[in-house]
Parts: structure tokens; sequence; C-alpha cells
């Protein structure tokens, strides 16, 4: 049995098939990531997939797909994809054992890569090899 990079709750699977399905034929699902940026150091990015790339790591769930860079993968193990809509905003949320501080705002994050042997020890050790 594989490991999953990250799990996506049911409200971000509906707002994953929701943007594929108002995005044209072409759409396939989104491509998370990150990259530097923002005070506290990182950001998430989120892309539209229209054309896989094959060294994603993908993740489904009720038919709804999110592939994830390979450089984000140590950064994005054990996280859980949320989408969230409020009054004042609405939009996807990560929650992130690997997060170690955030800015005010809530625009970006301080990750730590996750810890490999830890993860092994608590029987997770099935890690993607690319």
């Amino acid at each position: 049995m594989g490991f999953a990079i990250m799990s996506m709750t049911e409200a971000a699977a509906n707002r994953v098939k929701a943007i594929v399905e108002n995005s044209g034929p072409e759409a396939k699902g989104i491509r998370v990531g990150i990259k530097k940026g923002g005070c506290a150091g990182m950001e998430y990015t989120i892309d539209l997939v229209t054309d896989p790339n094959a060294k994603d790591d993908l993740i489904e769930r009720e038919g709804a797909k999110v592939w994830v860079e390979p450089s984000a993968v140590l950064y994005l193990l054990g996280t859980e994809m949320g989408f969230e809509s409020t009054t004042l905003r609405s939009g996807f949320t990560f929650t992130n054992p690997n997060q170690t501080s955030a800015c005010g705002c809530g625009e970006s994050v301080e990750l730590k890569p996750a810890d490999l042997a830890a993860l092994a020890a608590q029987g997770n050790a099935v890690i993607p090899a690319h």
C-alpha cells in the first residue's frame, strides 16, 4: 500500500472538480507546489493542469485530481488540503505538519522538509522515488 503525499477534504475535492468543469475540456485538475516568497519565506502555488507532468505525484479524491510538484514533496508530506469560504475570503487551505510559522496575513509560511526517518518509524515508509 502506497503512502499519499497529501490528502484532500471533500470540500477541496468539490472545489477542484468545479474549477476543472469551469475551465474547459483541456483542464484535467490542479497542480500544487511551493515557491520562495512572502514575509514568512514560502508560498503555496496552485495552477491549472491541462497536460500532466509525468514526474508529478497524483492524488485523487472522488474524481478530483491534484498533482504535486516533485520539488514540493518533502515540504508537503502529511499535508491535508482543504477549501473554505468565509465572508472575507474563499480559497484552498493547507494543514501542514511541516509548517513552522506563518505571516500575520496568512499568505506565506515557513516550512521545513519532512523528517523521513520519523515517517518511516511510524510505518509510513513508502516514499515515492523520483
